[in-house]
């Protein structure tokens, strides 16, 4: 679910060329989706499920479904007159090269690059006073670029690699070992692997971890049990040793090893929110782990270690985080000590060249103090401007670290730090065809309904009159603890220079102001989140930002979710719904692949009668009525998805088909080979903003 680079790759962009009104004609005989009687009982009340048989994402039916639904889609889009132009225009102002921060491995540098339009990155590598050359170019793993990199991981000294590739966007990943001097591979492939890193032992072996391949379909079928494995060079994977998870029942389960190759760090979970921290001694022959934290009552981390100090990031009785140390020898709570403490923001921390840097979020916007490992404030560093900064992070002997700056109108810039001085350079600036000084972005907080206060960021146009006829796109996520910061995306520019509003809210369920933020928008508090968005389209109509007939709402994931809940709670007022890969069907979520881990935000309809009917309240799939005019809404999703299953979608559209009374058109939009969304190929997402965009236009009735 947590699928950071995801949520901030489905922001919205359109051409505007006219505001004159028109009235889409395009009429849509929907497909036929047929009813079959499932009755669920709970508690003693009988839900329908008609639809239950779309779950089956091996059948034969569901496929014909499948492309029943997206001819009908791709017939309405393909009548749009300027959907085409959408697209040139987005492909333009998406070519431009794209480089990472590089990072030091071996006696090589490296660093990540995109020419343009390349579906995926390309792993670049140079030595000093050399040429770069081409490391891995994932753009010929696959003829359509739908097989993406994932995580790359070098032994300490460089000379070898393993690297992560998904195929068709799903969350299982295949693990390839290589020489990294020579380029050739040095074993057969691990396969299977799930929700995992890749952490090395010396030049050894590594760790990783994953599921048993589940019975039925490996795409939608449970996956409960999270194991940590230990595989050793040249050997088979059949002989890999199961370190963790095999007695203990955990649904997520990760480990990384100490900078030094002294200690084994594992972090256990039952939901997205909580764990278990444990710590092995890798010096000692005996199998026996260490319990530092021994509940799921907080969400603790190991930092670093200077030999047998660890350092750790806990919100441990500090809902903002703090950082503590501790002694490997008696490392449980009791015996912490705070090294930077909790203060009113919260803390994600980074480490390089010997300091730890505290990134705060100061109503989502980033200020960074640079600490030694001491605890003394060194400095404060100063920003180029007000936005998200991500970076400051590399090894002890690393004498220059790197980071980057974003905002809504800035792309990602790469600055140089040299942490002994604080001196800070510009490192690599893209050139994008967008003037940023042309635009504005101001903060704003809003009443919901309830009395809370909430931050929305609002991004137009300078000079812009709010006369309540500005398209605009409101935009949130609103759960596990994720914070939305200010982060540029390519597409969005076009909206932005063409006049259109873009607007994101900090809900309730997020992180942006620590765990009483995120706990306040769960389970039996779920709907504060839906109130918070809902108050932030009143707000935007209020101020004659936009109106309801120029309003369209967007989220993905648990976004989705929120897109479903506002816009079948609230239909008359927005314009457009736009609903991604959305959770829809509340009553059975936790029935799919590792979704039983959702638990902690949502709670599940087994837990108590009353939980049962708290979330049937709002349930997308439960609660579409029939004679209701719904929004026009496109929901997206991919068929290879097996972290929210587009089973999910796929309900949601045939209710809605069923029972929208009006013109306003219920499309879903099916992508094939394709997962939740990291690592869709560039071709890829360019064609499915351009098909969003031009429905959202047409449906707002801009010519």
């Amino acid at each position: 679910m947590k699928t950071t680079n995801y949520i901030l790759a489905i922001l919205i962009t359109v051409i505007l060329s006219s505001c004159k009104k028109t009235k889409p004609s395009m009429k849509i005989v929907y497909p036929e989706t047929k009813k079959e009687t499932v009755i669920d009982d709970y508690f003693g009340t009988k839900i329908s499920d008609p639809y239950r048989w779309l779950e089956d994402d091996r059948s034969t039916e569901t496929e014909n479904w499948v492309k029943a639904q997206n001819k009908i889609t791709f017939e309405y889009l393909n009548k749009i007159p300027n959907r085409e132009n959408i697209r040139q225009r987005l492909e333009k102002v998406w070519n431009y090269e794209k480089v990472t921060a590089p990072k030091k491995r071996g006696d090589y540098t490296y660093y990540y690059k995109n020419d343009g339009l390349q579906n995926q990155y390309v792993l670049y590598r140079q030595k000093e006073n050399s040429k770069p050359e081409i490391f891995l170019n994932p753009n010929k793993f696959s003829k359509d670029g739908t097989t993406s990199l994932g995580t790359v991981s070098f032994t300490k000294d460089g000379s070898i690699v393993a690297y992560s590739i998904s195929e068709a966007g799903s969350d299982w990943r295949k693990i390839i070992v290589m020489d990294a001097l020579t380029k050739k591979i040095k074993e057969d492939t691990i396969i299977d692997v799930k929700f995992s890193g890749i952490s090395w032992y010396k030049n050894e072996g590594f760790y990783y971890s994953s599921y048993d391949k589940p019975k039925g379909s490996e795409l939608s079928a449970k996956t409960d049990q999270h194991k940590l494995y230990y595989h050793k060079l040249n050997t088979k994977q059949k002989e890999d040793k199961i370190i963790f998870g095999e007695k203990q029942k955990r649904r997520y389960v990760g480990a990384s090893v100490t900078d030094d190759n002294t200690y084994l760090i594992i972090s256990a979970s039952k939901s997205t929110s909580g764990n278990e921290l444990y710590i092995k001694n890798l010096e000692n022959t005996d199998n026996q782990l260490t319990t530092i934290v021994d509940d799921f009552d907080s969400d603790s981390y190991v930092i670093d270690n200077k030999k047998s100090k660890l350092y750790i990031l806990t919100n441990r009785n500090a809902p903002n985080k703090r950082i503590v140390t501790v002694d490997t020898s008696n490392p449980t709570p009791e015996n912490w000590k705070d090294l930077i403490k909790e203060t009113k923001e919260v803390i994600s921390p980074s480490k390089g060249s010997g300091y730890i840097f505290a990134n705060y979020m100061v109503d989502a916007i980033s200020k960074i103090l640079q600490y030694d490992y001491d605890g003394k404030l060194i400095r404060k560093i100063e920003l180029p401007g007000i936005g998200s900064v991500g970076g400051f992070s590399g090894k002890i002997e690393d004498k220059v670290l790197y980071y980057s700056f974003t905002n809504y109108t800035t792309p990602a810039t790469i600055y140089k730090y040299e942490p002994k001085s604080g001196k800070s350079t510009l490192y690599k600036k893209p050139k994008v065809d967008f003037n940023s000084d042309d635009f504005n972005t101001k903060q704003v907080f809003y009443t919901s309904k309830d009395g809370t206060k909430i931050p929305m960021l609002i991004t137009y146009k300078k000079g812009m009159k709010l006369d309540g006829k500005n398209p605009t796109i409101l935009y949130g996520y609103g759960g596990f603890n994720i914070s939305l910061t200010p982060n540029f995306n390519i597409a969005n520019t076009v909206w932005l220079e063409k006049g259109g509003v873009y607007a994101v809210a900090n809900l309730r369920g997020g992180g942006e102001y620590g765990k009483a933020w995120h706990d306040a928008g769960t389970k039996q508090k779920k709907q504060n989140v839906f109130d918070d968005f809902i108050a932030a389209a009143e707000y935007l109509i209020k101020e004659n930002y936009t109106s309801s007939d120029y309003l369209a709402i967007r989220g993905g994931s648990n976004g989705g979710l929120l897109v479903g809940a506002v816009m079948t709670q609230r239909p008359k007022l927005i314009k457009v719904a736009l609903p991604a890969v959305g959770v829809l069907d509340m009553l059975r979520y936790h029935t799919f692949t590792a979704g039983a881990g959702w638990a902690y935000d949502y709670g599940t309809a087994q837990d108590s009668k009353e939980m049962f009917a708290y979330i049937k309240a709002y349930s997308p799939v439960h609660n579409i009525k029939q004679g209701v005019e719904y929004p026009a809404t496109l929901i997206t999703t991919g068929d290879h998805d097996d972290r929210v299953v587009p089973a999910h979608s796929f309900k949601f559209a045939a209710e809605l088909q069923a029972k929208q009374t009006g013109n306003n058109p219920v499309l879903i939009r099916i992508e094939t080979n394709a997962g939740h969304g990291a690592g869709t190929p560039t071709s890829k997402i360019i064609e499915q903003y351009a098909d969003i965009f031009a429905f959202t236009l047409t449906n707002m009735g801009i010519k």
